[in-house]
């Protein structure tokens, strides 16, 4: 557990470092003066659409990553690995489908966003460079976990991209790049260029090989392989859809579509300040889980799936608090446009959709990595069939609240379902006691600081409540040992700052 919770804690360092330039991104999109919301609303289209793209020509290459590498690690040397020369060969021609579907149906497309959100029409053909970039980078990004090498991966998503969307952005705002065009042109190539970092990272220092002969794991598993890959691309692309689905109901049903997906960007881009250590340990884990099960080791899986959620809850509760407490006074404060205000609901229904999420741990890649893999799509199917109908009646009857609600529920039933489902397999479940005090004790947290501070506002306010419920809380989880790697953490840091004799 020290490897994961190490790994774990400075990828969530990197994200939110990552989230830090992010806000300062989203400040200068929605500052006045600077770009107009149908474009802030556009970009954020553009993430979506290419994250689609980016499901669809997988076929589940993470997955055949996270699932064999070790047994191709344990059986072949490193020259005659062929598993990420498959990967990456499959992964371009999914590409080439999608490439070719998208042109085929562009007619579709116009017809779908003409009215309500053209700015995607004007665009369409620049989505495609974004996708391919960002499906290159998720392929090599599996094959670095598996390398231990997820801060680094971390470092280039978190941080590289939006640094590199920054440097557009005040291009942009100084009249370098002249016209708005010409800056969604050049961040197409945003996760191009990461992708190319990456690959270059990995050559460079040998981590990769490629070669182009079958290998006996290859041939041995291929059967096995093939059955993983068709249903866990299902359940992926499933997943994946789900996760985009409330911005492409926005952009094509709602009047001044742009604008209102520009807001709800807004609320999905704070909410997903919450998961940053989500992220963190499920780069760290997958690993782990992945050689677990092919050594039955189910003490450890057990062992990483309890604190993997109570680690989460502590951290999703109490940024998602903290925010809440500020928002309103963050708008006002730092004078972004009025309309982000409408923000602030949806912002608490995807903050708890979160909450929900990583406090139920790393269920997802649990299954993923065992023999039930195939569950994956199951409860992927369920999750779609809830999201899509309520999505699309929630958001046309209540607008971006509308969706925030939909995210919601669907996620919730989607969780509940696997918590029953590896339950009733293995007799794992994610929760303690302490799971219920940390909901109650987040709660108790928000509600001092809430009414001690009330009546302050502005630069003042917001750092009083930061202030006491960082202190209050922080305290508190420590008394009372909410996680056993909370300890662990402090002494480490006490020794590194010279407080304590190693």
């Amino acid at each position: 557990m020290s490897s994961i919770r190490r790994q774990s804690i400075i990828s969530s360092v990197v994200i939110y470092i990552g989230f830090g330039i992010g806000l300062l991104n989203i400040y200068l999109f929605t500052k006045q003066g600077v770009f107009l919301d149908p474009q802030f609303g556009l970009y954020n289209a553009f993430i979506a659409i290419a994250t689609m793209m980016m499901a669809f020509s997988s076929l589940a290459m993470p997955s055949y990553i996270y699932k064999f590498y070790p047994y191709y690690k344990e059986h072949l040397p490193d020259r005659k690995n062929d598993q990420l020369t498959i990967a990456i060969i499959t992964g371009v021609i999914g590409f080439l489908i999608v490439l070719a579907t998208g042109f085929i149906f562009k007619n579709l497309v116009i017809k779908k966003y003409i009215t309500n959100a053209p700015e995607i029409v004007s665009y369409y053909k620049w989505i495609f460079p974004l996708g391919f970039g960002l499906l290159i980078y998720t392929i090599l990004e599996a094959y670095a976990w598996q390398q231990h090498k997820s801060v680094f991966t971390n470092f280039l998503k978190e941080v590289l991209w939006r640094l590199f969307t920054t440097v557009l952005i005040v291009l942009f705002a100084s009249g370098v790049i002249d016209n708005f065009a010409l800056f969604i042109q050049l961040f197409s190539f945003s996760y191009p260029f990461i992708a190319a970092v990456l690959f270059i990272y990995l050559l460079v220092t040998k981590r990769i090989h490629f070669t182009f002969s079958i290998s006996k794991v290859t041939r041995r598993l291929s059967k096995s392989i093939l059955r993983l890959c068709s249903f866990v691309y299902a359940g992926s692309l499933i997943f994946t859809i789900s996760l985009v689905f409330d911005s492409l109901v926005i952009s094509s049903v709602l009047d001044d579509a742009l604008t209102k997906l520009a807001v709800y960007s807004v609320a999905q881009n704070i909410a997903s300040m919450i998961q940053a250590p989500q992220r963190g340990i499920i780069a760290a884990s997958i690993s782990h889980l992945s050689k677990a099960w092919k050594d039955k080791n189910m003490a450890l899986i057990k062992k990483v799936y309890q604190r993997s959620s109570i680690n989460q809850l502590i951290f999703a509760c109490g940024l998602f608090l903290l925010i809440i407490l500020n928002f309103t006074d963050a708008v006002t404060t730092f004078q972004l446009k009025g309309t982000y205000l409408e923000a602030y609901y949806v912002v608490i229904l995807l903050g708890l959709t979160k909450i929900i999420d990583m406090g139920t741990g790393v269920n997802a890649q649990i299954i993923a990595t065992s023999v039930h893999w195939r569950f994956e799509m199951i409860s992927g199917v369920v999750l779609l069939t809830v999201m899509l109908p309520l999505s699309y009646f929630l958001t046309k009857e209540f607008g971006i609240t509308g969706a925030g609600a939909a995210q919601l529920i669907s996620i919730s039933i989607y969780n509940l379902i696997r918590i029953l489902f590896l339950w009733k397999k293995f007799r794992l479940q994610p929760f303690s006691k302490k799971t219920l005090y940390t909901v109650l004790f987040a709660g108790a947290c928000y509600g001092v600081c809430h009414f001690i501070f009330m009546n302050m506002d502005g630069l003042a306010g917001m750092f009083a409540r930061s202030l006491a419920f960082i202190g209050l809380y922080a305290a508190g989880v420590s008394y009372m040992n909410l996680s056993p790697d909370v300890r662990p953490v402090i002494t480490s840091i006490q020794k590194r700052l010279g407080m304590k004799k190693r």
